[in-house]
């Protein structure tokens, strides 16, 4: 089954090394990668893709990335001036090589939406960025006080959305409020709403993934910048006296530079708004419509969770984040000149044959095999944590519980898009 349509979404809210707690929710081992052939043919130029054009890649990449995968690894796109690498080994061993790939891309969109947060940093930079979010994100942290914030804060949307009734948008009248408000107070945002940060995190976004150069997007991504800005200052001074668990308040008594921590809340209110929102969305319309897994689940969170990492693995919230290539090399076969800009497609990679058997299709009893979905190396997305928290754990087995008979409204279609980011746009539902 894939998506009937597909918006746009930024990098990893929340970056950081995986857990050393060896918790559940840590990163599984990455799977036994294909063996390369008997004889490896000569390393050859990236095919050029010049047939690929982003509205189409926003309707539905999927099969792009079909053909891509199967004609080469690695393509040069002229739409989106890059290198688009879509296979899964050659994405994993983008992810566990920096020195050759580097996260610090020259003329980065996102610097130039959000600043120069960790998320385009290479360590020993990265990690000091990544170390002063403290244990804000940490299971420890959710289990002991995170966990009971999401639960309040479900209990109110998830009531908003029942007062609306059968017919209600699932997007946007439950689970984007939800998890802006959930990020709202993570991050320590006292003096602004949620509805605040869904219009910053998605201006913000929205510039990230401005390859078309629009002066419109730009504009209104400059506009949330400054405003987040503010916000900030505001909130600091106040933090440092009134200390709480955001991480405003752990950054408020470290020695770092305003800007690094301007950029980096703003890259955590970029994606980590949209991340549990899409991720959300998705695997309750993935379930919907295929109600026999839905059914398998039976209340048990052993399978909320898993469902959660199957819908990462599907449909992957950040599809897609860039590279620069450091110094001449030859990734899987294909020649990649120093200075290459490089976007690693998470959203195929998660969908590679060699590596899922009947990739296309959502289903929650595939063999368990790690996806790229939350990057990896020394960019793993720490916030996967958060994420798995408030979508697995909290969300998913109150609405089920909730709604009984909630189902996808068959006289309004759901609508997905996106290809940098990919989530639904439109998603009616009723119940009863």
């Amino acid at each position: 089954m894939t998506f009937p349509g597909t918006t746009e979404t930024t990098g990893c809210p929340f970056t950081g090394a995986g857990s050393k707690a060896g918790t559940a929710v840590d990163p599984l081992p990455a799977p036994p990668l294909p063996a390369p052939a008997a004889d490896n043919p000569p390393p050859r130029d990236a095919p050029v893709a010049d047939w690929v054009t982003i509205p189409d890649l926003y309707r539905d990449p999927f099969p792009i990335y079909r053909r891509m995968r199967e004609e080469a690894p690695v393509h040069w796109v002229p739409a989106v001036n890059r290198y688009m690498v879509t296979s899964y080994a050659a994405c994993h061993t983008i992810e566990q090589d920096a020195e050759t790939f580097s996260a610090n891309e020259t003329g980065s969109l996102m610097k130039r939406a959000m600043g120069h947060s960790m998320l385009r940093k290479d360590d020993p930079e990265h990690k000091r960025d990544r170390d002063s979010y403290g244990s804000t994100l940490r299971p420890g942290t959710i289990k002991n006080h995170w966990n009971a914030v999401f639960e309040a804060n479900n209990e109110k949307y998830l009531g908003e959305l029942e007062r609306k009734g059968p017919g209600a948008d699932f997007v946007w009248d439950y689970a984007a409020p939800y998890a802006a408000e959930n990020l709202r107070l993570i991050c320590g945002f006292h003096n602004a709403t949620q509805a605040d940060m869904q219009r910053w995190s998605q201006t913000m976004i929205d510039g990230t993934g401005n390859y078309a150069d629009d002066a419109g997007v730009w504009a209104k991504s400059a506009q949330s910048s400054a405003e987040v800005d503010t916000a900030i200052d505001e909130m600091l001074p106040y933090l440092k006296d009134h200390p709480d668990h955001s991480l405003l308040s752990g950054l408020a008594s470290l020695p770092i530079p305003l800007e690094a921590i301007r950029a980096n809340l703003k890259m955590t209110i970029g994606g980590g708004l949209n991340e549990p929102r899409d991720v959300l969305a998705t695997t309750v319309w993935a379930l919907l419509n295929n109600p026999g897994q839905l059914a398998s689940i039976n209340g048990d969170p052993k399978r909320y969770a898993t469902a959660f990492e199957e819908s990462v693995r599907w449909v992957a919230p950040i599809g897609m984040y860039p590279r620069e290539v450091t110094r001449d090399t030859v990734l899987d076969g294909v020649r990649l000149p120093r200075g290459a800009r490089v976007g690693v497609v998470l959203g195929a990679a998660n969908r590679d044959p060699l590596v899922f058997e009947d990739p296309e299709t959502f289903n929650i009893d595939r063999p368990k095999k790690p996806h790229l979905g939350f990057g990896g190396g020394a960019h793993f997305c720490a916030g996967t944590w958060v994420a798995r928290a408030q979508v697995a754990q909290v969300a998913m087995p109150a609405l089920f519980d909730r709604l009984p008979g909630l189902r996808l409204d068959p006289e309004n279609a759901s609508i997905d898009a996106g290809w940098v980011f990919r989530g639904l746009v439109k998603m009616p539902v009723i119940w009863g």
